[in-house]
């Protein structure tokens, strides 16, 4: 098996930009559909916006949790290919896919209940309350659709076969920005919805990718055989994908709760502040997103070259994609430092927002060449199953610097002193980085047989 798939022979640098470059895609279709979901509900109204800010890290961690599930299969999914163990194949599948729908279940009662409070926690204002537990609600008690999309893709990732992930994200991100205006001020006969539209175009689109997916995957993945039959839950590899599953969980949680102090500290200046803070958040994932596509491809040839005992491909895959990932927070960097103005004004934003968020996308985007080598070492902890190490970064840079920094920063009594906080964290964080990849490479990396 190690002998037939593509990750074990071709070319490193071809291989690592063939496996990303259909993910960077389909993570720029998201970013894309990120992006205007926001400027549509900017358009509809500035209360809407603030609450789609503060719904942000509830959503944030549903996202993380599904992914968490995804990363864990896809580490142990790719490592048994390589090993060539076809019967933990199947099982890790299948236990990975009974995982997420356990995560559906988790986040269906939270919309359900606690939907609303969440929302109060971060701000008192009535109207950007309401509009916030009606969008929040209706993501969580749909969320069936983005848990089986991003399981699904996994699974076809893990064998290489990232190509489909632009269909299914492409598609579904394309059909939420068709449904936003429409869904939202009640185009082409349908009842203008308003916030409660532009949710139900998100979970519209998460939904018929999923579909897709499940197709693809039936159609294409012979690799991976699922089979609902025959499915038992099996302690041993729930176990592994957990292992390595929930530091990333727990990485995207401690994000949720940055985020959402971030949102109380920033909120004590105004909700205009909070705002701000969120268009950051969508306007970033253009540059995020396509590092983030690009460790999609990454994690499988690392697992799968682990597994098989390449080391020098293994090392290859992890150079070369930092190389990428520092070019492109470059070209961030440029974008938010030129054209702060022009991003700002997608928003419809105001003489008062432009002020704030020039200087706020400027300074927090000097972070962003720092970033771009942590998060692919991060990958590379997890795709080794060392998730642990990832966490520990997470939570250094999250919580004791960024979070401190922020709120002293804030006692200035100037908004903008607190956006130098992500710079200070990033710089701790990649530190912290370097170091524990060296560890990693002394204790595991250099003991790989070649």
């Amino acid at each position: 098996m190690t002998k037939e798939n593509k990750m074990g022979t071709m070319p490193v640098t071809r291989l690592l930009i063939t496996m990303s470059l259909p993910m960077i895609l389909s993570m720029l279709v998201q970013a894309l559909y990120n992006v205007v979901d926001s400027i549509f509900i900017a358009r509809f109204s500035k209360d809407a916006l603030a609450a789609v800010s503060y719904a942000f890290p509830a959503q944030n961690l549903m996202i993380g949790l599904a992914t968490g599930i995804g990363v864990g299969m896809n580490a142990l999914l790719s490592k048994s290919l390589g090993e060539g163990n076809r019967d933990r194949v199947k099982r890790s599948a299948e236990n990975g896919i009974f995982l997420a729908l356990i995560g559906f279940v988790i986040f269906l009662i939270f919309g359900l209940f606690f939907s609303g409070p969440f929302i109060a926690f971060q701000t008192n204002t009535e109207s950007v309350i309401a509009y916030g537990k009606t969008y929040l609600m209706i993501c969580c008690c749909a969320s069936f659709g983005i848990f089986g999309e991003i399981i699904f893709e996994r699974l076809m990732q893990s064998t290489g076969k990232t190509v489909f992930t632009l269909a299914t994200q492409g598609v579904g991100a394309v059909i939420n920005i068709i449904l936003d205006p429409i869904l939202i001020f009640g185009y082409l006969g349908f009842p203008a919805l308003g916030i409660a539209g532009a949710a139900l175009a998100t979970v519209i689109g998460q939904i018929v990718a999923f579909v897709i997916a499940i197709i693809l995957n039936h159609k294409y993945n012979k690799e991976v055989p699922v089979s609902p039959r025959t499915f038992r839950p099996d302690g041993f590899v729930i176990g592994r994908i957990c292992s390595v599953g929930i530091p990333s969980v727990i990485m995207m949680g401690i994000g949720s709760v940055m985020t959402t102090t971030m949102n109380m500290i920033l909120g004590g200046f105004s909700d205009l502040a909070t705002s701000v803070f969120g268009v950051y958040f969508k306007l970033q994932s253009f540059i995020f997103m396509p590092i983030f596509g690009l460790n999609n491809g990454l994690i499988p040839i690392v697992a799968f070259n682990y597994g098989a005992g390449k080391r020098k491909r293994l090392l290859s895959t992890v150079k070369v994609g930092a190389v990428i990932a520092v070019s492109i927070m470059i070209v961030g960097i440029l974008i938010m430092q030129i054209l702060p103005d022009q991003l700002l004004k997608l928003f419809d934003a105001e003489e008062e927002m432009l002020t704030m968020g020039r200087v706020a996308l400027r300074t927090i985007s000097l972070s962003f060449g720092f970033a771009g080598v942590c998060i692919v070492l991060g990958s590379t902890f997890q795709a080794l199953g060392k998730g642990t190490y990832s966490m520990f970064v997470s939570m250094a840079r999250q919580l004791v610097v960024l979070i401190p920094a922020a709120y002293l920063l804030s006692l200035t009594g100037n908004v903008n002193m607190v956006w130098w906080a992500f710079p200070m964290a990033e710089i701790m964080s990649l530190a912290v980085t370097v170091f524990l990849f060296v560890r990693i490479y002394k204790k595991v990396i250099s003991k790989i047989p070649e």
